[in-house]
């Protein structure tokens, strides 16, 4: 990769991060590429070099999101042992919800955008961490896979919810 190409790599990994934070904090709707490119500390021109439209820069703030999920996943799962397994995979996501509170946020407020690339970005999303799970958990032949993975996704969920409202007794118990 040349150094130009790092660096225009670069800076759409910023924009992204950027738009992540003010659609996080503004809502898809009511944000707009102006505060997104203040946020990155560039012109608005210059997001449009990287995505043809708002919704084309959400899509690609979710792949992002979801991404980091997926690949923390993978990372545990591939060290982790068949008894720690879940209570591994729950410490990933609790740290990707601390870390990266914002991308959490985003996802949440995307289940409602009825924009058909935006639900197809959170469907693959979801069909991703399904899978990557359910096979973790047929391969460390975990009982009941599907309903294990089932309830680990509704978990997963309300730590979502809980996070959100600031209700933490959601999760005690």
């Amino acid at each position: 990769m040349s150094k130009n190409e790092a660096v225009s790599v670069n800076r759409r990994m910023e924009i992204i991060s950027a738009a992540i934070e003010v659609f996080a904090e503004t809502g898809y709707y009511r944000t707009t590429t102006m505060q997104v490119a203040k946020r990155a500390g560039i012109s608005q021109p210059y997001i449009f070099r990287f995505f043809a439209t708002k919704e084309e820069l959400l899509h690609a703030a979710l792949e992002a999101s979801w991404q980091r999920i997926a690949e923390s996943f993978r990372r545990v799962i591939a060290t982790a042992s068949s008894d720690r397994l879940e209570q591994e995979l729950i410490a990933a996501y609790v740290e990707i919800m601390n870390v990266h509170r914002s991308e959490t946020l985003l996802q949440m407020q995307a289940h409602t955008i009825q924009e058909e690339p935006i639900r197809l970005a959170m469907q693959a999303g979801y069909r991703e961490i399904r899978g990557i799970v359910l096979e973790a958990f047929r391969r460390h032949e975990v009982p009941d896979s599907e309903e294990r993975t089932k309830l680990f996704l509704a978990r997963g969920m309300l730590c979502n919810i809980s996070m959100a409202l600031d209700l933490p007794e959601l999760m005690e118990g």
